[in-house]
């Protein structure tokens, strides 16, 4: 049974920076792409960054791109995502995924989903 377990979150100021971790259990971790979204209350959810399951390939939003890091570890099945510069905006509950095929945007893609983890960014 696949289990993804995001840690990490909490509230930090605008500038400010946060490590999100996911860990992965129940199958093969580097047989699968991995991916980051984030959901804010009253929006739809949206993708953040994705990750190959070498982790040489890492595609990211625009919107986080040059403030965001998504790596893994795959001795540790483990992904991570180093926000920097962080902004009121990327408030959201961040959740992390695995893909059995290629790292995309498309969520529908994965087909596995962690509980998520809140972040808040104060301004």
């Amino acid at each position: 049974q696949v289990q993804l377990v995001e840690s990490g979150g909490g509230l930090v100021q605008a500038g400010g920076s946060l490590r999100l971790s996911c860990a992965a259990s129940g199958r093969t971790f580097s047989s699968y792409a991995m991916g980051w979204f984030r959901q804010a209350p009253g929006k739809e959810r949206e993708f953040v960054a994705a990750i190959s399951r070498s982790g040489i390939g890492t595609y990211y939003a625009d919107s986080v791109k040059g403030r965001f890091t998504i790596s893994r570890d795959n001795a540790k099945n483990t992904v991570y995502l180093q926000m920097n510069s962080l902004k009121p905006e990327d408030t959201a509950v961040y959740y992390c995924a695995e893909s059995p095929t290629i790292y995309t945007m498309r969520a529908h893609a994965y087909d596995a989903w962690g509980q998520g983890t809140q972040v808040t960014v104060s301004s």
